[in-house]
């Protein structure tokens, strides 16, 4: 069969199907390196993956979305207003407290990790028909992402998505572990299954999807639940999901596009555009990350000044919108439109 690559075998094992395995075996390898590396070097493993991976892969999205003149004049309202909406939502929950304000973000940003998995997933079946297949595949990329989310909010964790406790409401929850364990490995199991019968039926296999799921399945359980440590889930959690993201932004709107397509972004194609396309999002990641240091969390460094609490009700709200922007707008730019009869 013909593999669906996004753009070729090699750029897509490398930045968008390898993350979660090279980590993995990196973590593996050198585990005690890495208990070293948390306790000696956090403001650099800070620096490495939360602003120059995570926080930017969020900067990614603005080459599919506010840097495309022809989109945003498509789709003001939408563009327009998520951020106000964003904004608006933050300052909402924000008069609940600052924990419902970080709780209810990290569901959003666990939705939108799980969906991710979910988008990728259904790139790589594009060729295959909907049929019982595909459906068992959709049912294992959800189960390899919420069954790990289940066992962390009956189980203490040492690590946390953004502040402490953001899922301790969740412990009054009936205790659900067994059924979800034994429901969970049925799914892998149907699902291995699945695939083997495809693969003899039909003498080949979807090279792509297969290890895309794979990986979904190992960077959530052993980030999650095997693993019980802030900077290996981190590690896990961050590289598996932004390097992949930014590789794909990067290969559909830049790569993958006629140059007339890209009008002023077309320096981003040339030989030297991959650089200075980085240099973009770790440059607006950075910025990001250095307000929310000096302004509110003052942990890696600081400006030596506070801000009231009044203030910080509508400053932290304004400080996410870029995050909450990325999550609610990934539920749009992604989706094909819908052809006219």
């Amino acid at each position: 069969m013909k593999q669906p690559w996004i753009h070729n075998a090699k750029i897509d094992w490398w930045f968008i199907l390898s993350p979660p395995f090279v980590v993995l075996l990196i973590i593996f390898l050198f585990q005690k390196q890495i208990q070293g590396l948390e306790n000696s070097y956090s403001f650099y493993t800070w620096l490495l993956l939360i602003v120059f991976v995570d926080v930017a892969h969020v900067y990614s999205t603005l080459f599919k979305t506010y840097f495309v003149k022809d989109e945003v004049q498509k789709r003001k309202l939408l563009y327009f207003g998520i951020p106000v909406i964003s904004w608006c939502l933050g300052i909402a929950l924000f008069q609940f407290g600052s924990l419902t304000f970080w709780s209810v973000l990290a569901l959003i940003a666990v939705f939108h990790f799980i969906r991710q998995q979910y988008g990728f997933m259904r790139i790589y079946a594009r060729f295959e028909p909907n049929n019982w297949q595909k459906k068992i595949d959709e049912v294992a990329v959800y189960a390899a992402t919420i069954f790990p989310m289940l066992y962390w909010f009956k189980t203490p964790r040492a690590f946390t998505w953004f502040v402490n406790n953001e899922f301790d409401w969740l412990n009054n929850l009936p205790d659900y572990i067994d059924f979800i364990t034994v429901l969970y490995v049925g799914i892998v199991i149907i699902w291995l299954g699945k695939t083997i019968f495809e693969a003899i039926k039909t003498k080949s296999i979807n090279i792509p999807k297969t290890a895309l799921i794979i990986g979904t399945y190992l960077s959530w359980y052993f980030g999650i639940v095997y693993f019980n440590n802030d900077l290996i889930f981190t590690f896990l959690n961050v590289v598996s999901h932004g390097i992949p993201y930014i590789a794909l932004i990067y290969i559909r709107e830049i790569k993958q596009k006629d140059n007339h397509q890209l009008n002023w972004m077309l320096i981003f194609k040339s030989a030297w555009g991959i650089f200075l396309f980085v240099g973009v999002i770790l440059g607006f990641a950075f910025l990001e990350e250095f307000l929310w240091e000096t302004l509110v969390w003052n942990e890696h460094f600081s400006m030596d000044f506070s801000i009231p609490e009044n203030t910080l009700q509508f400053l932290v709200p304004l400080l996410v919108v870029p995050q909450l922007t990325h999550y609610l707008l990934d539920g749009f730019i992604w989706r094909k439109p819908k052809k006219v009869s």
